[in-house]
């Protein structure tokens, strides 16, 4: 067994839920329209960006200049993003506070805009529970970057073969691994605690 002091929780689809798509059934009506502007307008690679720290102004006048007839739709993907970030994850949040009841240092390390993820703080108050979080827009990193990981065990004085990191994404795993992080494949809850068995751990 590996004996863990640190987990670090990656936020979005472990313990809260996101998706673009439900502010926008009701923006776009029309399934095949909505799925060409989120893929070719809104898309991933865009918001991204936003994540990495560009401004939403800059973001939204890029597109529009490029798109100008999705003016208005593209000011609506900012305007209702609290809509995007519906509910937590009950049984994953549970996960969370038992590290944190059993006196285990948690921090966290997300891909999200700064001024969103401040908002989703107030929103969802357990985001504001453990030692600290890095913000990738606040740092103008985003993982699967190594050196996200480089800040974030800088930081918060991480020792890295004592640290586990829990995120949704393969890449960002595999990238936490090569840096020497220790590190789950979030898929459920169910998933999750089964593998938070393979560890020892000290609070």
């Amino acid at each position: 067994m590996t004996t863990i002091r640190h987990i670090v929780f990656d936020i979005g689809k472990v313990p809260l839920h996101y998706d673009p798509e439900l502010p926008f059934r009701r923006i776009i009506p029309d399934d095949r329209r909505r799925a060409w502007f989120l893929e070719e307008v809104c898309s991933h690679d865009w918001n991204v960006e936003q994540d990495r720290g560009r401004s939403w102004i800059e973001a939204e006048d890029e597109l529009i200049a490029r798109f100008p007839d999705e003016a208005d739709n593209i000011r609506a993907f900012r305007r209702n993003w609290t809509e995007m970030v519906p509910h937590a994850y009950e049984d994953s949040v549970a996960i969370f506070r038992e590290q944190l009841d059993a006196g285990r240092d948690v921090t966290m390390l997300t891909n999200f805009a700064s001024d969103t993820f401040r908002e989703a703080q107030e929103i969802y108050p357990f985001l504001k529970d453990t030692r600290g979080v890095t913000v990738s827009g606040d740092i103008r990193l985003i993982k699967p970057d190594p050196a996200i990981y480089a800040h974030h065990t800088e930081s918060f004085g991480l020792d890295p073969e004592a640290t586990l990191f829990i995120d949704d994404s393969e890449k960002n795993v595999l990238s936490a691994r090569d840096f020497g992080w220790h590190a789950i494949h979030f898929e459920d809850a169910d998933q999750l605690r089964a593998a938070l068995e393979a560890y020892e751990f000290v609070a």
